[in-house]
Protein backbone atom coordinates (compact mmCIF):
# COMPACT_ATOMS: atom_id res chain seq x y z
CA UNK A 1 0.00 0.00 0.00
CA UNK A 2 1.44 3.28 -1.04
CA UNK A 3 1.01 6.20 1.40
CA UNK A 4 0.95 9.70 0.05
CA UNK A 5 3.42 11.79 2.12
CA UNK A 6 1.58 14.98 1.46
CA UNK A 7 -1.67 13.54 2.72
CA UNK A 8 0.11 12.28 5.79
CA UNK A 9 1.50 15.73 6.52
CA UNK A 10 -1.96 17.25 6.29
CA UNK A 11 -3.28 14.76 8.77
CA UNK A 12 -0.40 15.51 11.12
CA UNK A 13 -0.95 19.24 10.88
CA UNK A 14 -4.70 18.87 11.46
CA UNK A 15 -4.07 16.64 14.48
CA UNK A 16 -1.61 19.15 15.92
CA UNK A 17 -4.06 21.95 15.39
CA UNK A 18 -6.76 19.99 17.16
CA UNK A 19 -4.46 19.40 20.11
CA UNK A 20 -3.55 23.10 20.23
CA UNK A 21 -7.18 24.13 19.98
CA UNK A 22 -8.07 21.71 22.71
CA UNK A 23 -5.32 23.03 24.96
CA UNK A 24 -6.30 26.61 24.18
CA UNK A 25 -9.93 25.82 24.95
CA UNK A 26 -9.04 24.29 28.24
CA UNK A 27 -6.75 27.22 29.07
CA UNK A 28 -9.39 29.75 28.03
CA UNK A 29 -12.06 28.02 30.08
CA UNK A 30 -9.77 27.81 33.08
CA UNK A 31 -8.71 31.42 32.63
CA UNK A 32 -12.34 32.51 32.28
CA UNK A 33 -13.22 30.76 35.50
CA UNK A 34 -10.27 32.41 37.24
CA UNK A 35 -11.31 35.85 36.01
CA UNK A 36 -14.88 35.24 37.14
CA UNK A 37 -13.65 34.06 40.52
CA UNK A 38 -11.39 37.11 40.81
CA UNK A 39 -14.22 39.46 39.88
CA UNK A 40 -16.48 37.74 42.41
CA UNK A 41 -13.76 38.09 45.03
CA UNK A 42 -13.42 41.83 44.29
CA UNK A 43 -17.21 42.20 44.33
CA UNK A 44 -17.40 40.47 47.73
CA UNK A 45 -14.56 42.58 49.11
CA UNK A 46 -16.27 45.76 47.91
CA UNK A 47 -19.56 44.62 49.41
CA UNK A 48 -17.93 43.87 52.78
CA UNK A 49 -16.18 47.25 52.85
CA UNK A 50 -19.46 49.03 51.97
CA UNK A 51 -21.24 47.07 54.67
CA UNK A 52 -18.68 48.02 57.33
CA UNK A 53 -18.77 51.68 56.27
CA UNK A 54 -22.60 51.65 56.42
CA UNK A 55 -22.55 50.09 59.89
CA UNK A 56 -20.10 52.75 61.03
CA UNK A 57 -22.45 55.47 59.75
CA UNK A 58 -25.36 53.90 61.63
CA UNK A 59 -23.30 53.74 64.81
CA UNK A 60 -22.43 57.44 64.43
CA UNK A 61 -26.14 58.26 64.02
CA UNK A 62 -26.93 56.42 67.26
CA UNK A 63 -24.12 58.23 69.07
CA UNK A 64 -25.39 61.58 67.75
CA UNK A 65 -28.83 60.88 69.22
CA UNK A 66 -27.53 59.78 72.62
CA UNK A 67 -24.54 62.02 73.12
CA UNK A 68 -24.15 65.56 71.81
CA UNK A 69 -21.13 66.65 73.85
CA UNK A 70 -18.76 65.69 70.99
CA UNK A 71 -21.09 66.72 68.16
CA UNK A 72 -18.31 68.30 66.07
CA UNK A 73 -16.02 65.25 66.25
CA UNK A 74 -18.91 62.91 65.49
CA UNK A 75 -19.99 65.00 62.51
CA UNK A 76 -16.46 65.04 61.08
CA UNK A 77 -16.08 61.26 61.47
CA UNK A 78 -19.51 60.71 59.96
CA UNK A 79 -18.74 62.96 56.96
CA UNK A 80 -15.39 61.25 56.33
CA UNK A 81 -17.02 57.80 56.46
CA UNK A 82 -19.87 58.86 54.15
CA UNK A 83 -17.46 60.31 51.59
CA UNK A 84 -15.49 57.05 51.58
CA UNK A 85 -18.70 55.01 51.11
CA UNK A 86 -19.99 57.24 48.29
CA UNK A 87 -16.64 57.10 46.48
CA UNK A 88 -16.46 53.32 46.78
CA UNK A 89 -19.97 52.91 45.35
CA UNK A 90 -19.11 55.05 42.31
CA UNK A 91 -15.81 53.33 41.42
CA UNK A 92 -15.40 50.01 39.60
CA UNK A 93 -13.89 47.16 41.56
CA UNK A 94 -10.22 46.45 40.97
CA UNK A 95 -7.48 45.32 43.27
CA UNK A 96 -5.84 48.73 43.70
CA UNK A 97 -9.15 50.42 44.60
CA UNK A 98 -10.13 47.64 46.99
CA UNK A 99 -6.70 47.78 48.63
CA UNK A 100 -6.91 51.56 48.94
CA UNK A 101 -10.35 51.47 50.56
CA UNK A 102 -9.39 48.60 52.85
CA UNK A 103 -6.53 50.73 54.14
CA UNK A 104 -8.90 53.69 54.51
CA UNK A 105 -11.39 51.45 56.31
CA UNK A 106 -8.70 50.37 58.79
CA UNK A 107 -7.87 54.03 59.45
CA UNK A 108 -11.55 55.00 59.86
CA UNK A 109 -12.16 52.07 62.20
CA UNK A 110 -9.19 53.14 64.30
CA UNK A 111 -10.56 56.69 64.52
CA UNK A 112 -14.02 55.34 65.32
CA UNK A 113 -12.66 53.11 68.08
CA UNK A 114 -10.81 56.06 69.63
CA UNK A 115 -13.90 58.27 69.35
CA UNK A 116 -16.20 55.65 70.89
CA UNK A 117 -13.67 55.02 73.66
CA UNK A 118 -13.55 58.76 74.42
CA UNK A 119 -17.33 58.97 74.43
CA UNK A 120 -17.57 55.93 76.73
CA UNK A 121 -15.12 57.58 79.12
CA UNK A 122 -17.12 60.79 79.04
CA UNK A 123 -20.32 58.81 79.58
CA UNK A 124 -18.80 57.08 82.59
CA UNK A 125 -17.64 60.43 83.97
CA UNK A 126 -21.09 61.88 83.26
CA UNK A 127 -22.82 59.04 85.11
CA UNK A 128 -20.49 59.56 88.06
CA UNK A 129 -21.24 63.29 88.03
CA UNK A 130 -24.98 62.59 87.82
CA UNK A 131 -24.67 60.23 90.78
CA UNK A 132 -22.72 62.83 92.76
CA UNK A 133 -25.26 65.47 91.73
CA UNK A 134 -28.16 63.32 92.97
CA UNK A 135 -26.27 62.67 96.19
CA UNK A 136 -25.58 66.38 96.61
CA UNK A 137 -29.23 67.26 95.88
CA UNK A 138 -30.39 64.67 98.39
CA UNK A 139 -27.98 66.06 100.97
CA UNK A 140 -29.18 69.62 100.24
CA UNK A 141 -32.82 68.54 100.53
CA UNK A 142 -32.11 66.83 103.85
CA UNK A 143 -30.28 69.90 105.11
CA UNK A 144 -33.11 72.14 103.88
CA UNK A 145 -35.62 69.97 105.70
CA UNK A 146 -33.47 70.05 108.84
CA UNK A 147 -33.12 73.85 108.54
CA UNK A 148 -36.88 74.23 108.04
CA UNK A 149 -37.53 72.06 111.07
CA UNK A 150 -35.03 74.08 113.09
CA UNK A 151 -36.66 77.30 111.90
CA UNK A 152 -40.06 75.97 112.95
CA UNK A 153 -38.66 74.97 116.33
CA UNK A 154 -36.91 78.34 116.57
CA UNK A 155 -40.11 80.20 115.68
CA UNK A 156 -42.00 78.15 118.23
CA UNK A 157 -39.34 78.89 120.85
CA UNK A 158 -39.40 82.57 119.94
CA UNK A 159 -43.17 82.64 120.29
CA UNK A 160 -42.85 80.83 123.60
CA UNK A 161 -40.18 83.27 124.75
CA UNK A 162 -42.21 86.25 123.51
CA UNK A 163 -45.27 84.96 125.34
CA UNK A 164 -43.22 84.24 128.43
CA UNK A 165 -41.64 87.71 128.25
CA UNK A 166 -45.00 89.50 128.36
CA UNK A 167 -45.63 91.58 131.44
CA UNK A 168 -48.17 90.03 133.77
CA UNK A 169 -50.13 91.74 136.50
CA UNK A 170 -51.25 90.30 139.81
CA UNK A 171 -54.64 90.91 141.40
CA UNK A 172 -56.14 94.26 140.42
CA UNK A 173 -58.10 96.17 143.04
CA UNK A 174 -60.24 99.27 142.63
CA UNK A 175 -61.79 101.47 145.36
CA UNK A 176 -64.06 104.44 144.89
CA UNK A 177 -63.88 107.48 147.18
CA UNK A 178 -64.67 111.13 147.53
CA UNK A 179 -61.66 113.42 147.21
CA UNK A 180 -62.06 116.78 148.93
CA UNK A 181 -59.34 119.06 150.22
CA UNK A 182 -56.71 116.40 149.54
CA UNK A 183 -58.47 113.97 151.79
CA UNK A 184 -59.93 110.63 150.70
CA UNK A 185 -63.21 109.31 152.03
CA UNK A 186 -63.91 105.83 150.66
CA UNK A 187 -67.51 105.21 149.66
CA UNK A 188 -69.48 102.94 147.37
CA UNK A 189 -72.19 105.50 146.77
CA UNK A 190 -72.15 106.78 143.20
CA UNK A 191 -73.22 110.37 143.92
CA UNK A 192 -70.58 110.81 146.59
CA UNK A 193 -67.69 109.29 144.61
CA UNK A 194 -65.52 111.40 142.35
CA UNK A 195 -62.35 109.26 142.13
CA UNK A 196 -61.22 105.65 141.93
CA UNK A 197 -57.92 104.20 143.16
CA UNK A 198 -56.56 101.37 141.03
CA UNK A 199 -53.83 99.18 142.59
CA UNK A 200 -52.02 96.17 141.11
CA UNK A 201 -48.60 94.52 140.96
CA UNK A 202 -46.43 93.80 137.96
CA UNK A 203 -45.14 90.29 138.53
CA UNK A 204 -41.49 89.28 138.53
CA UNK A 205 -40.38 88.09 135.10
CA UNK A 206 -36.67 87.67 134.23
CA UNK A 207 -37.51 87.28 130.51
CA UNK A 208 -39.11 90.72 130.22
CA UNK A 209 -36.87 93.48 128.94
CA UNK A 210 -35.96 95.90 131.71
CA UNK A 211 -36.73 99.59 131.48
CA UNK A 212 -39.62 102.07 131.28
CA UNK A 213 -43.05 100.58 130.64
CA UNK A 214 -46.14 102.48 129.53
CA UNK A 215 -49.09 101.29 131.64
CA UNK A 216 -52.58 102.37 130.62
CA UNK A 217 -55.61 102.28 132.97
CA UNK A 218 -59.04 102.27 131.41
CA UNK A 219 -62.27 102.63 133.42
CA UNK A 220 -65.53 102.01 131.57
CA UNK A 221 -68.76 103.43 133.04
CA UNK A 222 -72.09 101.56 133.08
CA UNK A 223 -73.04 103.61 130.01
CA UNK A 224 -69.92 102.42 128.13
CA UNK A 225 -68.07 105.72 128.38
CA UNK A 226 -64.44 106.08 129.44
CA UNK A 227 -64.13 107.78 132.82
CA UNK A 228 -61.64 110.69 132.77
CA UNK A 229 -61.11 110.23 129.02
CA UNK A 230 -57.53 111.18 128.06
CA UNK A 231 -57.99 110.44 124.39
CA UNK A 232 -57.05 107.67 122.01
CA UNK A 233 -53.63 106.11 121.34
CA UNK A 234 -52.90 103.92 118.32
CA UNK A 235 -50.85 100.72 118.22
CA UNK A 236 -50.56 99.80 114.56
CA UNK A 237 -54.03 98.65 113.48
CA UNK A 238 -55.47 98.85 117.00
CA UNK A 239 -56.25 101.78 119.26
CA UNK A 240 -57.00 102.34 122.95
CA UNK A 241 -58.99 105.02 124.74
CA UNK A 242 -57.60 105.33 128.26
CA UNK A 243 -58.29 107.06 131.54
CA UNK A 244 -54.69 107.45 132.66
CA UNK A 245 -51.14 106.49 131.66
CA UNK A 246 -48.37 105.67 134.11
CA UNK A 247 -44.73 105.24 133.08
CA UNK A 248 -43.06 102.81 135.47
CA UNK A 249 -39.45 101.61 135.68
CA UNK A 250 -39.53 97.82 135.59
CA UNK A 251 -36.47 95.83 136.70
CA UNK A 252 -37.81 92.27 136.37
CA UNK A 253 -38.90 92.16 140.01
CA UNK A 254 -42.34 92.54 141.60
CA UNK A 255 -43.50 96.13 141.34
CA UNK A 256 -46.54 97.48 143.23
CA UNK A 257 -48.42 100.29 141.51
CA UNK A 258 -51.30 102.43 142.76
CA UNK A 259 -52.77 105.33 140.82
CA UNK A 260 -55.80 107.55 141.21
CA UNK A 261 -58.33 108.18 138.45
CA UNK A 262 -60.08 111.50 139.10
CA UNK A 263 -63.47 111.88 137.44
CA UNK A 264 -63.73 114.83 135.03
CA UNK A 265 -66.56 117.34 135.21
CA UNK A 266 -68.26 115.52 132.33
CA UNK A 267 -68.33 112.32 134.42
CA UNK A 268 -69.95 113.89 137.49
CA UNK A 269 -71.97 112.78 139.18
CA UNK A 270 -70.94 109.14 138.70
CA UNK A 271 -73.77 106.83 137.74
CA UNK A 272 -74.96 103.79 139.63
CA UNK A 273 -73.87 100.40 138.30
CA UNK A 274 -70.76 98.45 137.51
CA UNK A 275 -67.50 100.12 136.49
CA UNK A 276 -65.01 97.92 134.63
CA UNK A 277 -61.32 98.58 135.26
CA UNK A 278 -58.79 97.35 132.65
CA UNK A 279 -55.02 97.56 132.84
CA UNK A 280 -52.86 97.51 129.66
CA UNK A 281 -49.19 97.47 128.81
CA UNK A 282 -49.30 99.24 125.46
CA UNK A 283 -52.07 97.33 123.65
CA UNK A 284 -51.68 94.10 125.69
CA UNK A 285 -54.29 93.64 128.36
CA UNK A 286 -52.72 92.65 131.70
CA UNK A 287 -55.89 92.13 133.67
CA UNK A 288 -59.22 93.61 134.78
CA UNK A 289 -61.64 93.98 137.67
CA UNK A 290 -64.91 95.74 138.40
CA UNK A 291 -66.59 97.70 141.19
CA UNK A 292 -70.20 98.45 141.81
CA UNK A 293 -71.40 101.90 142.82
CA UNK A 294 -74.76 102.14 144.47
Amino acid sequence: MIVNPQFFNYRLIIGSLLVVLTVLGIFSFTNYKSIKSYEEFLRQEKFLIEKELSEMLESYDELSEDYDLMATQLQEAKLETKQALDSLRLLKSDLSIITKFKDQLILLKSKSKLLVSTIDSLNSANKLLEKEKRYALTAVEKKSMAINQLEEVNDSLNRTIDNAAILKAGKIEAKSYKLKGGKKRYTSRARRSNAIDVCFALNENPLTVKGPKDIYIQIVSPQGNIVSDKGEIKFGDTSLIYSKMEVVDYNNSNLDICTAIIASEDDKPLSKGYYFVNVFHNNVKLGSTSIKLN
